[in-house]
């Protein structure tokens, strides 16, 4: 960042910055997106779910996890049906293969955090984690036009 931004634009520059370059890293360390990711562990601890009722838990729009579904329908790792009683609803389910990948990206997942984290004590864990909370608060509270 230049000598013409104040700190407070410096904050918002570096959590930018760590937001992009995580995104990147943790999808080359473990195959998978965040989003995806989020996606298979939600399906992994249900039987099966509407797509409605997964979109909403994940808080992605509904056209993304379409998306996202229909790119894991296609590597094998969820199937979707229409709900025999009312075919407005898609009920989608993890598959074997989804399965036996959501293991593997949880290992990987722990080791990204565990290098990422390399170096920072749990005092500054924490520290971090309320700070990142009170700024998420202040995010949410913030009026759009």
């Amino acid at each position: 960042m230049t000598a013409f931004c104040s700190e407070e634009a410096e904050v918002l520059y570096r959590l930018q910055c760590v937001n992009r370059m995580m995104g990147v890293k943790f999808e080359a360390c473990t195959g998978i997106s965040q989003s995806r990711l989020e996606l298979l562990s939600l399906l992994f601890q249900a039987d099966e779910i509407s797509q409605s009722d997964l979109q909403k838990k994940v808080n992605i729009d509904s056209a993304a996890v379409t998306r996202h579904l229909k790119q894991l329908e296609t590597k094998g790792m969820v199937t979707r049906r229409r709900k025999p009683e009312d075919n407005r609803v898609t009920l989608v389910r993890l598959t074997e293969e989804g399965r036996i990948r959501i293991e593997a990206s949880k290992k990987e997942k722990e080791r990204f955090i565990s290098e990422m984290l390399e170096n920072v004590s749990d005092e500054e864990r924490k520290l971090l984690t309320d700070v990142l909370n009170r700024i998420q608060q202040n995010i949410e509270k913030i009026q759009t036009t």
